[in-house]
C-alpha cells in the first residue's frame, strides 16, 4: 500500500473519529442492505471490518442472526462503515471497505465477511491479506491497486463516515439501532438482539 494513501487514511481516520450519518431507521442510497426492505424491522448495524469487537459479533452472533431473521425476511439489515480505532485498524477498515464497495454490491458482504474472518492476519499483513480477498472474489491485484488508490471513492467512504457521527451520534462499533432505538454500543448476543426486535415489533 503505498504511503501516501496510508497518509491519507489517517487523516480521513481522524477526522471520521468526530461526530455524521442520516436517518438510523431507513435505508440510505449509498447503504449496503439485505433482507426485505418492507419487513416491519430494520436493524442498522455501524461497524468497521477494522473492529476487533465488531469482527467477533460476525463470527459468533451474525451468521445465526442472518439465518433467523434476514433470510426469513423478517429483518431489513442495513450495514453503515464506520472508521474507528488506532492506525492499523483504521488502515484495514478504509482499504477493506473500498475493495467491498469496488467487488460490487453482489459481493459486498462476502467480502466484508472475509475481512472479519482474517482481520488478525490483516492487521499483520494488510495489503497480502487483502490483495488474496480481492483475488478470491474476482479482482486482479491491478484492478486491487487502482481501487484503493481512488482518491473519490475514499472520499465519499470519508464522507459516510462522518455522515453516520454528525447525523445519527454514531462514534463506537459495532453500534445496533433496531427501529431507530439504539443499543447500548458494543457486543450483543442474539438473545439480547431477540429482544431488541420483539420490543420494536418484529
Amino acid at each position: 500500500m503505498k504511503v501516501a494513501l496510508l497518509v491519507a487514511l489517517m487523516v480521513f481516520g481522524a477526522a471520521a473519529c468526530s461526530p455524521k450519518s442520516g436517518g438510523a431507521a431507513g435505508a440510505l442510497p449509498d447503504d449496503m442492505d439485505l433482507g426485505n426492505p418492507q419487513a416491519k424491522v430494520t436493524v442498522v448495524e455501524y461497524a468497521s471490518v477494522g473492529c476487533p469487537v465488531c469482527a467477533k459479533w460476525q463470527r459468533e452472533v451474525y451468521p445465526a442472526f442472518k439465518a433467523k431473521y434476514v433470510d426469513t425476511n423478517k429483518v431489513h439489515y442495513i450495514f453503515r462503515e464506520m472508521l474507528v480505532g488506532q492506525g492499523p485498524e483504521i488502515a484495514v477498515a478504509a482499504s477493506g471497505f473500498l475493495l467491498a464497495r469496488c467487488a460490487g454490491k453482489d459481493k459486498y458482504f462476502a467480502v466484508v465477511d472475509a475481512i472479519f474472518k482474517n482481520q488478525e492476519q490483516a492487521f499483520q499483513a494488510p495489503r497480502e491479506t487483502l490483495v488474496d480477498i480481492a483475488k478470491s472474489v474476482g479482482m486482479t491485484e491491478d484492478s486491487f491497486n487502482k481501487c484503493i488508490n481512488d482518491e473519490a471513492a475514499l472520499k465519499a467512504l470519508n464522507d459516510r463516515v462522518e455522515r453516520h457521527n454528525r447525523v445519527d451520534h454514531v462514534n463506537a462499533t459495532p453500534t445496533f439501532v433496531i427501529n431507530g432505538k439504539a443499543m447500548e454500543p458494543g457486543y450483543h448476543s442474539l438473545e439480547e438482539i431477540d429482544a431488541a426486535i420483539k420490543a420494536a415489533g418484529g
